[in-house]
């Protein structure tokens, strides 16, 4: 009896972790709305307004504490931030720590607004770990990832193509795909020579 609770268990470990990698997955491939991408500095950043709003529809429950900020001299103002989340009905924590400088007025030591510059450290703070720990705002921020394993039929669309060419070619393409030198990231790439080596050889 006991055998078999442990298995059920497993089973039910390995169905959480998967739905918790497809959720992560998914919220990273989100296209974040080109209303809420501002630039600064040259920078794209995303408003903490929409974060907040998908935290709260695919992670109802997180919430976020400030664990301690303060001063560095005159210069920036640090905050180290604590989320917490349910992933899929386990409670999660990722700390995250960020800093904003202190805005003085220009050619002076007055500072502009202070109060500012803190709750500026803290959304900053927030934000990082919302797209760091939950993968909302990937796109923008730069941090998706394109999984770089050849499929089934992207392998046997270059055998095919390679084997009309010569069975050397063939070799070669096996060889490649083995070695990970052809991946999903270089598989349009590769298949567009071997379409150009195709066609120049019937045209001879």
């Amino acid at each position: 009896m006991s055998e078999i609770i442990i298995q059920d268990d497993l089973v039910d470990i390995k169905e959480r972790l998967g739905n918790l990698t497809k959720q992560h997955t998914s919220i990273s491939d989100m296209v974040t709305p080109k209303a809420y991408i501002k630039k600064k500095m040259g920078l794209d950043y995303v408003e903490i307004g929409y974060m907040k709003a998908i935290a709260d529809k695919e992670f109802p429950g997180w919430s976020w504490e400030i664990i301690n900020s303060e001063a560095l001299g005159s210069e920036a103002y640090v905050v180290h931030g604590r989320l917490k989340w349910y992933d899929n009905g386990v409670m999660r924590i990722g700390d995250m720590v960020a800093a904003h400088r202190i805005q003085k007025k220009q050619g002076t030591q007055v500072f502009v607004d202070v109060g500012n510059d803190i709750k500026a450290a803290n959304t900053d703070c927030m934000k990082k770990a919302l797209n760091m720990y939950l993968n909302i705002a990937d796109d923008v921020y730069k941090n998706q990832y394109e999984d770089p394993s050849l499929s089934d039929e992207q392998i046997k669309a270059i055998r095919v193509l390679a084997d009309e060419i010569s069975a050397d070619k063939l070799i070669e393409m096996d060889t490649l795909i083995e070695n990970s030198k052809i991946n999903a990231l270089n598989y349009k790439g590769v298949i567009a020579k071997l379409e150009r080596i195709k066609e120049s050889d019937e045209t001879i």
